[in-house]
């Protein structure tokens, strides 16, 4: 079975004023944290989607080996899973969906979805957690057709609801992991990670100078797969 990972990281930050993928998160980025898991997961690929702050996270962010999408609209609403589709490798089987401002997912939780999607004529997979559904989430390659005609990314749920296709949906533990669309999302993200971080240090967190907290080592371009 071929699997693509596809990473979505092109939304923009319209609550936070800088880019989400950047914030700190326990001594790495929130984005570079669930690349990270991407690529534990041993997908045989991985494709991640950038936006209006692509070139800041290609400053900041190692994506040796990555397949990087450029999707510049989707600050605008746009969906980011549908150019990067065209990317997708022929050989696959399906794509699991990840989110780059969602660096709480495991690679425990990825691996449980697709060993219970691997069979046949499985169309989606849904990771089904304690209080709900979220992602990882799979398509099948039937499914890309339908994908394609998405105007948002979130419209990959109704896909999910609408009750088209069949669903499988595979428990994972805990709560939905937290993704960070406002400040307060990010406070309670670091803060669940490691309780010791619920005092901030003075002047490293202002929410009225709000900037990408600092990450380990200097700032250095790495070379993604084109």
């Amino acid at each position: 079975m071929f699997v693509t990972g596809l990473l979505l990281a092109a939304e923009g930050s319209p609550h936070l004023g800088v880019p989400r993928q950047l914030l700190a998160y326990h001594g790495d980025t929130v984005l570079g944290a669930a690349l990270d898991t991407a690529r534990e997961c041993g997908f045989d690929q991985l494709i991640v989607t950038l936006g209006a702050a692509s070139e800041q996270i290609r400053d900041r962010i190692d994506l040796d080996g990555v397949r990087v999408v450029e999707s510049p609209h989707a600050d605008t609403g746009r969906s980011s899973i549908v150019p990067a589709l065209d990317a997708v490798d022929r050989r696959t089987d399906g794509i699991v969906v990840l989110l780059g401002d969602q660096p709480g997912v495991t690679s425990a939780t990825v691996w449980s979805l697709v060993a219970e999607v691997a069979g046949p004529a499985t169309p989606v997979g849904v990771s089904r957690y304690d209080n709900g559904r979220g992602h990882p989430v799979w398509f099948g390659r039937e499914l890309f057709g339908e994908l394609r005609r998405l105007q948002n990314d979130a419209e990959l749920w109704e896909l999910v609801e609408l009750g088209s296709h069949p669903v499988t949906q595979v428990d994972a533990i805990g709560n939905v992991p937290l993704r960070v669309e406002t400040w307060d999302d990010y406070r309670r993200l670091v803060a669940g990670y490691n309780p010791a971080l619920r005092a901030f240090t003075p002047g490293a967190f202002d929410d009225t100078h709000p900037t990408p907290l600092p990450t380990r080592g200097p700032h250095r371009r790495h070379r993604a797969t084109p």
